[in-house]
Formats: structure tokens, C-alpha cells, sequence
């Protein structure tokens, strides 16, 4: 028998969801009741995948493992910017599963680069496609310690230039789709090339991809059958038919040592399908422990077993789009399946930003070139400072490339600049072209980026854009009236969004309304500081008036402004912002407002307000989104109060009579079985504003909404148990030899696990197996209360039946 391998690779990858102008990505309630898209495919993927479970026949734990470090793996980098700044923990597990591989597979580690912001590189200007690459090397570099051996395309997207690309970086490989393989021959030979086109590679094996510039490249084609069974086939609903799938794969009529290997999106393994990483925990188990077969990845299966054939590509490819790369610039026909619905907006999108690119590239280049010795080398090496946005190193990074020393405002042009070029490749994202409406979330947010680019050309190049642009967007029709084409989504959705530093003052100023002191701050991106300010209560009215300086921590770039808001209940906010006019303009506004709300003349204060800022007044709609929702929810909870209030009156009223016609098995009338639903789902909400609940509280609550037939939304309930659980765990983690912790834990546990609810356990039973490897060095009574956590926590017990 020949020499047997496996190797499963995952691409774990998010669209970079960032607002442009704040670096943070708002609230988005569709991923209710997580804040945002990211963290809920963390809490259904990433994470799980970090600490995946191996499951004994009764459905108990018995082992807790780190996917990553026996797979191969990328995750894109603007996702492990995200992960590293907001799930630490995650974060530190798949670095150190690269680590963990690197001992298992003779030095090779399992992660592999990624083009850094997923855009279609076949599509790209040959100067983008090499920054995307020096850029996805740099940042692996930063994070992993290590060069990268492989990189991860996005799409699977190929051509010949994007090849040379990757060869000219050092990358020794890279990862294709079955139908991308043209013809093979054997390597350094003359004899005729064998057509394979329609997926008829052999995937078994590596292959050397010869390249017109003398470089070469290896090529591995994934199996295509079982990949796809993976992701469209429910392959992962049983873990024993996943492995046995990829042990069926190898050929005893193989004479060369043969590698069977898939990849798919790494969201399959949770996030796609449910519980799915524990199906990639049991097969991986179970193959290792099979000494027929040898886990591996790329890398190591490469040094051992050099290509022996050559490959030719099919240009301008991909994995997901039958037609190469015309989902990303064409009406193709491929999309997610809405019903009646054209993608024609598609080439028009990308003509509109191909002019953009263009557009601001000349005056990018000498605008900067006055400034730094190469500018595109420089943008080459910005990696650097977006990885790391100090001063200390933003000042080692002008040390390197300016031509002589900066003053502070050629400091900021260049900042400014560069960002330019950095949002002129994130408006490319792939996602952008993906779906099927030019409104939808992922191509809005593509323009967002554009929008960005547009204001950076004209700050800092002085060029007007915007109309032309606008122009051109207007050739892309949209499939909803309400937009009607390019143009009207621009309008809607982001020209609303743009920022700068005057609109980040007066989120300061509405926010300065509820906040208890101005000590320097930071709002997203931006430092807030130098503030002074002047507030003045009456009854339920509020004024505020100050000045302050709003610095971008991105740029460098500040403006000092002056301010004023005014709340007079309900969420009747207003107010106004701009810029400093003068040492003497914060007194004069003071002077003009601060009497008129000390005397009660409440009209003709606003209408001072509105004197003093011409054209500037501001409302709720000042404020960035979750900030917004959080002052709404604080503005509107008295209302919500008299609401309940009164329906608790006519529920409390109808509840005997409801209770009466439920035993009968009659219907209640509509009128009365909504207040009851309101009622019963606003008790339950009560109940998680405070300490969490007892289990008997939830359970009468329950009992009473099934003896009217009521539903609640329970989902709300298990989310807050499941954060008290993480916070728990987390103070337990401290403080891991203290038994007060451990007891707290353990109750917090008990309260979980008694409640009539199901409650995710899993940030709870993750701290329990860290903790059991010191278990033995603790003293009896922590091992006691540690040992009867196992029932709760359904843990498999040592020593009993798998």
C-alpha cells in the first residue's frame, strides 16, 4: 500500500464590516442577539472550532480540542484584526494551533496566508494584486512569527500574473478548485499535455505550475465531490459518515503516495451547519488514530513529496462561479437564488470604482512622492502602520520612507493619503459582488469605502469626484424602486453616512447630554480631550455648552469646535456644533444660551441655538448608531413603563377569564391574547434587568404563558444566561486556586442548569477542562466542588463507558 495522507483546509473569512470613517462596525440587528454579523459567526464557528468537543455516546464531554492545529487553515486578515481586538481568546487559540502544527507536521505550520482584503485578484491592476500580496505576507508575519509557505486566494480567483504575483512574494503554494486545472504532463518533459479540463485532475497529488517569468508555483486541487458534500450535502450531520467519506476517498490503485484532501468555507463547521466543527473533531480524531492514514497539511506533504507533474491553469477562474470571475463583474447568472431578480448592476459597479482607482492615483502618486522617496513603496509598507497605529511606530515608519523630516501637517497629508489608497482597495471586496442586490448590506458597504476615497481626494488632492462618480453609479440599476439605480443607493445610504471631525464633535456633544464628566474619551477612532464645558440642569431639562478638540487617531488630523445641546424631555434632543471661531466664542455662545435656559425660555433658547449654528442643528440623528440606540432606549424607558403599566392592568383584569377559556380549550379573543403576550414578554424582560433569575420564577412565568398558549421569546433569557456564565468563567480564570471563585462559579452553573430553558454551557465547560489539568495540585474541598460540576456541566465521567 502507498503512503496515505489527509488534509482538510478551511478559508474563514468576514467581510470587512467596519464603518469607513469609524473603524468599528455598528450595531446590526439582523445578528440580534449578538451586537454584529462578526460576533455571531464567532460564537457559532470561530470560537467553537477553537475548543470543539468530542461528544461519548450519552452526549457527555469527554475531550475539548483545537481544530485549527490539525487542519489547514487561512483567516483573512481583516478578520483576525477583529478577532484579535474583540474575542482575545479566539484570537490567541488559532495563533497558537499554527504553533501547535508546526511540532506535529515536521515544522510546517497549518496557517496560510490570504490575500489580505479578499479582493478578486484576476480583476485587480497589476500594483493592487502586489500589494494585496506584500500585504497579506506582512500582516501573517506580524501575527504568526513566521513567513508564510502557502496563501489562500480569495475566491479560489487565479491568473497567471496573480501566480507570478505569489512566486514573487516566496509563497510556495497555493489551493484551486478541480475545474481549474486546464492539462497536466509530467514535469520538465516534452511530452504532450493531457487535457483534465471539467475536473478530471487527479487531486491526489501535487503539482508544479510553470510561470512565463522562469518562477514556478506548486497547485493543489482540492477533491470537489467530497468538498461539496461538506458544504451543500449535510455530510457534517454525522461524524462517523464524514470520516468514513474521506477514508473512501484513497485509491489502492494510486501507485503514488496520495493525498485526499477538501476545502470549504471554515463557516461550515458551525456557523453553515450546526454543531458542525464537532464533526470535524470526531473524524479528525478518529483518522489519527487510524495508522493507515497520516494527518498533514500543504506544506509538510510538499517537502516530502515534491511535484513530479506539471499543470497548466485555467485563467481568470474560480471556486464558486461556473463562468471564471463574471459573478465579480457580469450579469452571469450566478447569485443567491432570489427569485426574479437581474445582477446587472454588477459591471456598472466595478467600471465606476475602476475609474475612481484611477482617477486618484496620479495625484496620489505625486502627492506623496514629494513627500516620502517611492510612494507606491511606501503604500507597499503601510501594512505596518495599520497593524500597529502608534506614534512610536507611525514615527518608525516616516523614518524609513519620508525623504526628510515631516512637520505635523505634511504628517497628516500623507496619513491622509495613504488611508486614501487603503480604502481604494477595501471598495473591492469581493462580497461587494456576491449577492444579489446592489443595496444589500455587502456592496452598500463597498461603496461606503468609495464614499471614503471621495472625500480623502478632495481633502487632501483637492479634486471634486463626487459628481462624476455619482454619474457613473447611475448606470447600475438597482432590483428596488425604492433606490431605482446607483445613484439613489449612493444618496440613501452613503453619502448619509460620511463623517468628519465636525460630525464627531457633535456626537460629543448630544452624548455630553447623559455623560457624567468630560475627561478625554474616545469615540471610536477618534480622541475627544481639552474639553470644557458648562452644563446646566432644570426640572427635566438639560443644556450643555463647551468646546473640545476631536483628534482622528488614524490621521493625526484635529479640529477644535464649539457646542451646544439641549434636552427637554421625551427625545426632544437638539443642539448645534462647529468650528472654533476664536478664544472668545465659547464665552459668547454661553452668553447667549445660559440665561434663556436658566429663566425657562425654553423657545427662545432653541431658537438661539439655531442662530448660533446656522445650518448645524442637531437631533438624535447626530449620534452613531449604537450610541443612538443606547440614548433611545434610556429616553424611551419611561414610555415603555406607562405602556406596560396599562396593559398590566388589562391583563391582570382578563387573566382569570383568559385562564378559564384556555381550560375550556376556546380561543381567547385577539384583543386580549396580545395584551397577554406583551404582559408575559414584558415580565420576562424585567426579570434579566436586574440579578438573573431564580429557575422557580422562570418556570412559574413559563407555566403561566402555556395555560394561555402563549410563546414567549426565550432566546433573550439564554443570551443573558449564557453572559453570566462567561462572566463567571472569567473571574474564575483569575483567580483559579481561590475556592470562593470556584463556589461562585459553581453556582452560577447550578442557577444555568436548573433553569426550564436551554443554556449554553459552552464558555462555562471550556474553563472547567482548562482547569482540570491543574486539578490534581489543588487541595480536597476544591476538588470536591470542582468534581460535582461534571453532572451540570455534562461532562463524561473517567472512567465510565464511552
Amino acid at each position: 500500500m502507498t503512503e496515505r495522507y489527509l488534509c482538510l483546509h478551511g478559508h474563514f473569512y468576514q467581510p470587512p464590516r467596519e464603518n469607513p470613517w469609524l473603524e468599528a462596525i455598528e450595531v446590526q440587528d439582523s445578528a440580534a442577539p449578538h451586537h454584529d454579523w462578526n460576533e455571531r459567526v464567532t460564537a457559532e464557528c470561530y470560537g467553537p472550532n477553537a475548543r470543539a468537543r468530542i461528544m461519548d455516546d450519552d452526549w457527555h464531554i469527554m475531550e475539548i480540542v483545537n481544530n485549527y492545529a490539525r487542519t489547514s487553515f487561512n483567516v483573512g486578515p481583516t478578520l483576525l484584526s477583529w478577532l484579535e481586538a474583540k474575542r482575545p481568546r479566539t484570537y490567541a487559540a488559532i495563533i497558537d494551533a499554527d504553533a501547535e502544527s508546526a511540532e506535529r507536521f515536521d515544522g510546517h505550520g497549518s496557517a496560510m496566508a490570504q490575500a489580505y482584503n479578499h479582493l478578486i485578484m484576476p480583476l485587480a491592476n497589476a500594483r493592487d494584486r502586489r500589494t494585496q500580496v506584500r500585504w497579506g505576507v506582512r500582516d501573517f508575519e506580524l501575527r504568526f512569527g513566521r513567513r508564510p509557505e502557502g496563501m489562500w486566494l480569495p475566491e479560489a480567483a487565479v491568473c497567471l500574473d496573480t501566480l507570478e504575483a505569489l512566486a514573487e512574494e516566496g509563497i510556495r503554494f497555493t489551493v484551486l478548485a478541480p475545474h481549474q486545472a486546464k492539462a497536466v504532463r509530467r514535469a520538465d518533459s516534452d511530452e504532450d499535455w493531457q487535457d483534465v479540463q471539467g475536473g478530471n485532475v487527479d487531486p491526489s497529488r501535487a503539482y508544479r505550475c510553470p510561470l512565463p517569468s522562469g518562477k514556478s508555483i506548486a497547485l493543489f486541487f482540492y477533491d470537489g465531490p467530497i468538498s461539496n458534500a461538506v458544504a451543500f450535502e449535510k455530510l457534517l450531520e454525522r461524524g462517523e459518515r464524514f470520516k468514513d467519506r474521506l477514508m473512501d476517498a484513497f485509491d489502492d490503485g494510486r501507485q503514488h503516495p496520495q493525498l485526499v484532501h477538501i476545502a470549504t468555507d471554515g463557516e461550515t463547521y458551525g456557523h453553515h451547519h450546526a454543531r458542525g466543527e464537532m464533526a470535524l473533531a470526531y473524524a479528525l480524531r478518529h483518522i489519527d488514530d487510524d495508522p493507515s492514514v497520516t494527518l498533514t497539511n500543504y506544506g509538510a506533504y510538499l517537502e516530502r513529496h515534491p511535484p513530479e507533474l506539471e499543470v497548466q491553469i485555467i485563467e481568470d477562474s474560480s471556486w464558486s462561479c461556473v463562468h471564471g470571475v463574471e459573478r465579480w463583474r457580469a450579469d452571469c447568472g450566478c447569485s443567491t437564488g432570489r427569485p426574479g431578480w437581474h445582477q446587472r448592476w454588477r459591471a456598472p459597479l466595478r467600471e465606476a470604482l475602476d475609474w475612481l482607482r484611477d482617477a486618484v492615483a496620479p495625484g496620489f502618486e505625486e502627492a506623496l512622492g514629494a513627500l516620502v522617496d517611492d510612494a507606491w513603496t511606501a503604500r507597499d509598507a503601510y501594512i505596518d502602520v495599520i497593524a500597529d497605529r502608534s506614534t512610536d511606530n507611525v514615527d518608525r515608519f516616516f523614518a524609513e520612507h519620508a525623504r526628510s523630516p515631516l512637520t505635523a501637517d505634511d504628517r497628516v497629508k500623507a496619513l491622509r493619503l495613504l488611508e486614501l489608497q487603503r480604502n481604494a482597495m477595501l471598495m473591492y471586496t469581493s462580497c461587494g459582488w456576491f449577492f444579489d442586490e446592489l443595496s444589500g448590506l455587502e456592496t452598500t458597504q463597498v461603496m461606503r469605502y468609495a464614499a471614503r476615497v471621495v472625500q480623502l481626494a478632495g481633502t487632501v488632492l483637492d479634486l471634486d469626484l463626487e459628481g462624476d462618480f455619482v454619474e457613473r453609479l447611475a448606470n447600475a440599476p438597482s432590483n428596488l424602486p425604492r433606490f431605482g439605480d446607483g445613484r439613489g443607493v449612493y444618496d440613501q445610504l452613503c453619502r448619509p453616512a460620511r463623517i468628519d471631525l465636525e460630525r464627531v464633535g457633535a456626537h460629543h456633544a448630544l452624548s455630553a447630554l447623559f455623560r457624567p464628566d468630560h475627561a478625554p474619551h474616545d469615540i471610536y477612532c477618534y480622541h475627544v480631550d481639552q474639553t470644557e464645558e458648562t452644563r446646566c440642569e432644570r426640572a427635566d431639562a438639560r443644556l450643555v455648552v463647551g468646546r473640545t478638540r476631536v483628534c482622528s487617531r488614524i490621521t493625526g488630523s484635529s479640529q477644535r469646535v464649539v457646542y451646544a445641546a439641549l434636552h427637554l424631555g421625551g427625545h426632544d434632543l437638539s443642539g448645534g456644533v462647529r468650528a472654533e471661531g476664536g478664544e472668545d466664542d465659547l464665552e459668547g455662545l454661553r452668553d447667549a444660551l445660559i440665561p434663556c435656559f436658566e429663566h425657562g425660555e425654553y423657545s427662545r433658547l432653541v431658537r438661539a441655538i439655531d442662530q448660533a449654528f446656522p445650518g448645524r442643528v442637531l437631533t438624535l440623528r447626530a449620534l452613531f448608531r449604537d450610541e443612538q440606540r443606547r440614548t433611545l432606549d434610556r429616553l424611551l424607558a419611561m414610555e415603555r413603563a406607562k405602556v406596560a403599566e396599562a396593559y398590566d392592568a388589562i391583563y391582570d383584569r382578563a387573566a382569570p377569564l383568559l385562564r378559564f377559556l384556555s381550560s375550556l380549550g376556546q380561543p381567547a379573543p385577539l384583543t386580549f391574547r396580545r395584551a397577554a403576550e406583551v404582559v408575559l414578554d414584558n415580565r420576562l424582560q424585567r426579570k434579566l434587568e436586574g440579578d438573573l433569575p431564580t429557575a422557580d420564577s422562570v418556570r412559574a412565568l413559563l407555566d403561566e404563558a402555556d395555560a394561555m398558549g402563549i410563546e414567549l421569546d426565550l432566546e433573550p433569557l439564554r443570551y443573558q444566561l449564557g453572559l453570566a456564565l462567561t462572566r463567571a468563567s472569567a473571574a474564575l480564570r483569575e483567580d483559579p486556586d481561590s475556592l470562593p471563585a470556584l463556589e461562585r462559579f459553581a453556582g452560577a452553573v447550578r442557577d444555568a442548569a436548573a433553569m426550564p430553558v436551554g443554556v449554553d454551557l459552552w464558555e462555562a465547560q471550556n474553563t472547567w477542562f482548562a482547569l482540570d489539568e491543574q486539578r490534581d495540585a489543588r487541595d480536597d474541598a476544591w476538588r470536591h466542588t470542582f468534581d460535582g460540576l461534571r453532572e451540570p456541566l455534562e461532562i463524561h465521567r473517567a472512567g465510565e463507558a464511552a
